[in-house]
């Protein structure tokens, strides 16, 4: 198999606009999960399980998981053994290998909470031509998460990724043009650190998550500071607009943010919890559209990279093209 040649990134300024209209008719599918070291798992198919699960999620059933998984994080290697023996209280069956579970499902939910395994996990996945979700974080690399893509495009498989904080119900009505043009904004989340992942890799991607619902693609450059308990990072996209994300660390903190548009500001308001986001993964599986482009995810982590380049470099300003640049030629050296 020869390198992979990666497309270039559209920057633009107008966000992708959500979807809104009427379910789409749901077929009998099979849904397979890998990783049992995130609550995720378990949450996702109580709802999708659900004897009373609505229309909007209906006809989606978690039939099989394969549990691994996190094998050097204690906080998520240590999740593994009850998780999967309660998931088996939902009708779910524990196989063995990933090939195994492609074998009994439809489609796939790759819910491994360590990010260093989504690439060598998903490549098995789309090789078997299944449609799949990968949480977040989608890897843990800006290489990786490119690389992704270009996998998913080769074996010709939808995919997509996304934490559930994009859809709370005032950024979706900020980025269906609730308050106009947004000219700025501001967003927050904890951002805890791993040690295996870049800072704002492992946590701090749900604030930033909700920062690009928000601004949307374009961002240029990158400033990361820390201060209080917390990282700033500040990046000005085209035509001067300007978005935050405050990442804390210390005290306790919530999720949440502010947007700044033409026609008024919108706070964010209290976090809705998961169901808005697997309505979104229904709709997916259902169509093999993904709700949120590969542009966006790809650049979400071009950000957070270009935050740890300016943390490297005491909080000067970092271009976002010169990292995607650098990361591109790195992804076309993989063989997929």
């Amino acid at each position: 198999m020869g390198k992979v040649a990666v497309a270039g990134l559209g920057l633009g300024l107008v966000p992708q606009a959500f979807s809104i209209g009427k379910p789409l008719v749901r077929r009998n599918k099979k849904v397979g999960i890998i990783g049992l070291d995130t609550s995720h798992s378990l949450a996702f198919t109580k709802a999708f399980n659900a004897s009373d699960a609505a229309a909007d999620l209906g006809g989606y059933k978690v039939v099989a998981a394969y549990p691994h998984g996190s094998q050097d994080i204690p906080s998520s290697v240590e999740r593994i053994p009850g998780y999967t023996e309660e998931i088996q209280t939902l009708g779910v069956e524990i196989v063995d290998s990933i090939a195994s579970l492609l074998d009994k499902v439809d489609v796939v939910l790759l819910e491994t909470n360590d990010g260093r395994l989504h690439l060598e996990q998903a490549l098995e996945v789309f090789k078997s031509g299944k449609t799949v979700f990968i949480d977040k974080p989608i890897s843990a690399s800006l290489v990786d998460a490119i690389v992704i893509f270009a996998a998913a495009k080769k074996y010709k498989v939808p995919v997509f990724s996304s934490s559930s904080l994009r859809y709370m119900e005032n950024a979706v009505a900020v980025r269906n043009g609730e308050i106009g043009k947004v000219l700025g904004a501001e967003a927050f989340s904890p951002a805890k650190l791993e040690p295996t992942h870049p800072d704002l890799f492992w946590y701090g991607i749900h604030g930033v998550e909700t920062l690009y619902t928000l601004m949307g693609t374009g961002c240029e450059t990158v400033q990361r500071t820390y201060t209080e308990g917390a990282d700033l990072v500040v990046g000005t996209w085209e035509e001067g607009r300007i978005g935050t994300f405050r990442g804390t660390r210390v005290g306790k903190s919530g999720y949440g943010g502010r947007a700044f548009g033409e026609e008024g500001i919108m706070d964010m308001g209290s976090y809705g919890g998961y169901r808005p986001l697997l309505v979104e993964i229904a709709k997916f599986f259902d169509s093999g559209k993904a709700p949120v482009s590969e542009e966006e995810t790809i650049e979400i982590f071009a950000f957070m990279q270009a935050a740890d380049e300016s943390k490297k470099i005491n909080g000067q300003a970092v271009s976002l093209q010169a990292v995607l640049d650098k990361a591109r030629r790195e992804a076309a050296e993989i063989k997929i």
